[in-house]
């Protein structure tokens, strides 16, 4: 894997130090994640961060583990890091940290204080909500070491407060049970039960969210540290409470040896290669439904578009092809009038997208292909004639085949925002794009020639499906070319002076990057232009992926900061998507246009804000800094695909 570390002047400076950070995942949904500097700047920043139900349901538990180093002289060095109300930082143990690594994955800290050296290592035990908190001293001592435990045990959505009723402390053998929730365990226990008041999270308040809390001092565990080598370390888990986990070094010697298998399984070609592929293992899970994939950190949970944009990458990339076969026949199950459920943050299962089906089709025509699972092929292909059967006659939100064309329209549903440009700004969609959207339609014709190849595998006859794709790329061609040069981004939508359902039809001819799918899919609708597609990258290409929109359309947004509103009505409006690299070089590619240096800048992104991983989104003029979730699905995944087409 690429070295990913940094020095004091990194560490030390919280410009640099609090603006990357680590993710270290449990394989059910929960993590810990915090900073290279150890400062808390989110709500969702902890060492033990738990999984409900659904992945989104998350709770924040052990918020941190601050350690404070007594010297022989009487001295006292404390290492963590709090932001208060007032904007004060204290203590300031970043100004003692000498280095910060990943090493195999997880995240490793080194304090100087003088000719002491103290190591800090953290891993969660695979599979289990548990997290392994080890220090061992490097060089110098005698020293004693206290280690506070930070806690409350609320939503990671929101925030608890010292009005309400303390943490609810039961002592049990090594440690305490805080809410009936989490368990703490480590040496020389003593309860303390104190509320720290104004805890500030920068980033929250740059997102225009509360940006305070309190947090409960439940108490500190200590030991002692004689000569190098010694360690103090602490657990905290979740489930199973009476059962304790292994000792916290065989905790992280297990995520160890687990993180390089990963690696190996996916057999990467290069260095990047192997960091995007332990990246991809992060957004894997187990739920008790079976496997999931968790859409970003820290605040996404499972969302089917983005799991079936991410499948090829995530799963047949990796070798996991057998957990994908599960997932896929898992997801198939959800079909509802032709429609695959988006399995909602919320918890509550939807069927709100008209793309998400279609990428579905994508996923199983892929894992056939590359896996040689016929089969599965075999299994789903009734539901899969479904969803054609339900397209073709319509189904929710006016999704059908027109019958004047052949091409797919999504009605003019108010309130709707049914593509993967989905944001809303108080109930109102940012860009509908109803009508007959470039991607979905590439999406269909794809589809149709994937589902029609696996009929015939099948021994079917396909022939009803190749007319239905026939017809679909004969309109697809001598409609969705536009006169600026590069393809139309939705046909036969509302002219804007019109409301919904009115007349006549528009056809929209921004700059976006939907119309790459029509040349990157494996049965793609158009053959690659080399002067077209030089024209989009002209408009939209970033050292971090395609533009939403190009910076000369009219609407050009091209900071993604702000409030909800201000961040929600940017996010297709210019923003940076780096998942839309994988389209982008899948399309060069087939135009004979060179890729070799497209990957420059996301790979050195890897060590600029989610290390090791991917951002969401980025904004949309230079230097195009990293927004939305520091570690995602769909651009890690499409990043990891479209490297390793050789």
């Amino acid at each position: 894997m690429i070295d990913i570390g940094f020095g004091p002047q990194v560490c030390g400076d919280l410009g640099g130090g609090a603006t990357r950070e680590w993710l270290v995942p449990d394989g059910v949904g929960g993590y810990a994640m915090g900073t290279v500097s150890g400062l808390r700047t989110r709500r969702y920043h902890g060492l033990l961060v738990v999984a409900g139900q659904t992945p989104a349901s998350r709770r924040v538990g052990l918020a941190s583990l601050d350690a404070a180093v007594l010297l022989p002289s009487g001295g006292q060095a404390r290492l963590g890091a709090h932001e208060w109300s007032s904007g004060e930082v204290d203590p300031r143990g970043h100004e003692l940290l000498e280095r910060f690594a990943l090493v195999d994955g997880l995240p490793r800290w080194r304090w100087r204080i003088g000719d002491v050296v103290v190591e800090r290592e953290l891993a969660m035990l695979p599979g289990r909500s548990c997290v392994a908190v080890t220090h061992r001293l490097v060089s110098g001592g005698p020293v004693r070491l206290e280690l506070a435990a930070v806690c409350t045990w609320r939503d990671a959505h929101g925030e608890r407060r010292a009005d309400g009723p303390a943490p609810r402390m039961e002592p049990v053998d090594g440690g305490v049970v805080v809410e009936g929730a989490f368990r703490l365990a480590g040496p020389d226990w003593t309860p303390e039960g104190q509320w720290w008041l104004g805890v500030r999270h920068r980033e929250e308040i740059a997102r225009g969210l509360t940006g305070e809390e309190d947090l409960w001092y439940a108490g500190r565990f200590a030991g002692l540290l004689e000569r190098p080598g010694d360690t103090v370390s602490v657990l905290a888990w979740a489930d199973r409470l009476d059962e304790t986990p292994p000792p916290a070094t065989e905790v992280v010697a297990t995520a160890r040896r687990r993180n390089r298998a990963v690696v190996a399984a996916a057999k990467p070609a290069d260095a990047v290669e192997a960091t995007l592929a332990l990246a991809a293992d992060a957004f894997v899970v187990r739920t008790p439904a079976g496997p999931d994939v968790v859409a970003g950190y820290p605040w996404f949970g499972a969302w089917s578009r983005d799991t079936m944009i991410s499948y090829e990458g995530l799963f047949l990339c990796t070798g996991r092809a057998a957990e994908g076969r599960e997932l896929l026949r898992s997801y198939a199950a959800t079909l509802s009038e032709g429609m695959l459920a988006n399995t909602a943050d919320t918890g509550r299962v939807e069927y709100n997208t008209v793309d998400a089906t279609l990428w579905f089709l994508h996923a199983v025509s892929r894992h056939v292909t590359v896996t040689g699972d016929t089969d599965l092929g075999d299994e789903l292909l009734p539901a899969l004639r479904g969803v054609v059967d339900a397209h073709v006659a319509g189904t929710r939100y006016g999704i059908g085949v027109d019958p004047a064309d052949g091409l797919l329209a999504q009605g003019g549903t108010p309130g709707a925002a049914l593509t993967w440009m989905d944001a809303r700004v108080y109930g109102v969609p940012v860009t509908p794009r109803t009508g007959k959207p470039v991607e979905i339609n590439a999406l269909w014709v794809n589809g149709l020639a994937g589902l029609a190849e696996l009929t015939e595998l099948a021994g079917g006859d396909a022939d009803g499906l190749w007319r239905l794709h026939g017809r679909a790329v004969t309109s697809f061609r001598e409609r969705f070319p536009s006169p600026t040069g590069w393809l139309h981004d939705v046909l036969d939508g509302p002219a804007p002076a019109y409301p919904l359902g009115g007349a006549p039809h528009h056809d929209d001819d921004l700059l976006r990057p939907n119309q790459l799918l029509a040349w990157s899919l494996p049965y793609a609708p158009l053959e690659p232009d080399e002067a077209t597609l030089r024209r989009v990258a002209a408009g939209l290409l970033t050292p971090l992926g395609p533009r939403s929109l190009s910076p000369d359309s009219p609407g050009f947004l091209g900071r993604h900061r702000g409030g909800p509103a201000e961040r929600d009505t940017a996010y297709h409006q210019g923003t940076v998507w780096p998942w839309l690299l994988g389209p982008y070089a899948d399309a060069c590619r087939r135009g004979k246009i060179s890729v070799d240096e497209l990957f420059t800048g996301v790979d050195a992104h890897l060590t600029e804000y989610g290390l090791g991983s991917i951002s969401e989104t980025a904004d949309g003029t230079p230097p195009h800094g990293a927004t939305g979730c520091p570690f995602q699905a769909w651009s890690v995944a499409e990043v990891l695909r479209a490297r390793r087409i050789r």
